[in-house]
């Protein structure tokens, strides 16, 4: 064969979620009604952030790009997933795969950049106050969420190099809804051993540093706060509570999907459905329920929408 892509394989079975139809035409209500809250409750917080001008703060520019990225990680399984539920066979091209297995990864690596960078915002709130308009100004928010989009492409491409390039003439069922990384391959021609170790170091590396960075961060923060009980600190912990609930529900699944894997096929399923659909609806919900902030730009804007219609 010659030295580049050696595949025979044109397309991939997915053998979805589970093989009840009654079961399937149940999920594909819930998640189908999941997915559309997930993208209307993320563009509704881009906008209100967008259009609030009490909101326009590095916290919440962060969280617009935290929204935005959310949005498209749903949008990259969901769709297919919500398909192939009201389908018998689900298939899925050796290119639409490896875009899969990019995005994926790109855009996940990407939110763990953000969210690490919304701790630092954090932190710099509730430690250094007095320099807290001055450390995070503009310029350094947007180069924070250029880096998080840097990292988060090479994450991406680091898998597609290596496993575009593998020879895969064989089995081409894949027990999951999409091409999640370790299923593809160990479907490939060859001892995939070493390779499955190295790409869970790789995805190792990128999500055990963020959780350690967000670890340091909140120890900081808990530190700070419990040697300073003035009301404006105990406010932006009870904010940092959303942000650490969001950083259990991304980083838990995650790490026992590709750092920590425990190949129980429902389990890792359950984790996959979470980590691509579920943790993307919680985080505007988080947010916006626990957010006072959010609560009174939702108040602002239903004000605005009930003035418009009494004055047509």
């Amino acid at each position: 064969m010659d030295g580049g892509n050696q595949s025979l394989v044109s397309e991939f079975l997915l053998l979805g979620l589970c093989h009840s139809w009654d079961i399937q035409v149940l999920l594909f209500m819930i998640l189908f009604m999941i997915y559309l809250m997930t993208v209307s409750g993320n563009i509704f917080i881009m906008l209100l952030i967008i259009n609030d001008s009490h909101l326009h703060s590095p916290m919440y520019f962060l969280l617009a790009n935290l929204s935005f990225v959310d949005m498209w990680l749903s949008s990259v399984t969901t769709p297919k997933m919500i398909t192939g539920l009201l389908r018998e066979n689900q298939t899925i091209c050796f290119g639409g795969c490896m875009c899969q297995i990019l995005f994926v990864h790109f855009v996940g690596g990407t939110e763990m950049v953000i969210l690490v960078a919304m701790a630092y915002d954090r932190y710099v709130a509730i430690c250094k106050p007095l320099h807290y308009t001055t450390i995070m100004n503009l310029q350094k928010c947007i180069g924070l969420v250029v880096i998080a989009w840097i990292v988060g492409f090479v994450h991406g491409m680091s898998h597609l190099v290596v496993i575009a390039q593998l020879p895969f003439c064989g089995p081409r069922e894949i027990d999951s809804f999409f091409c999640d990384m370790p299923l593809v391959v160990k479907l490939a021609c060859m001892n995939s051993y070493n390779l499955d170790t190295l790409m869970n170091i790789d995805c190792g590396f990128v999500a055990v540093t963020c959780f350690i960075l967000l670890l340091i961060s909140y120890a900081h923060i808990l530190v700070t706060v419990h040697q300073n009980s003035k009301s404006g600190a105990s406010r932006a912990l009870s904010t940092c509570t959303a942000h650490i609930t969001v950083v259990v529900f991304f980083f838990g699944p995650c790490i026992f999907m590709y750092v920590w894997p425990i190949s129980v096929t429902w389990l890792d399923k359950f984790l996959a459905v979470f980590y691509t659909a579920i943790t993307p609806l919680l985080n505007p919900a988080i947010y916006s329920l626990r957010n006072k902030e959010i609560k009174d730009a939702m108040k602002r804007f239903r004000s605005y929408c009930m003035d418009s219609k009494a004055n047509i």
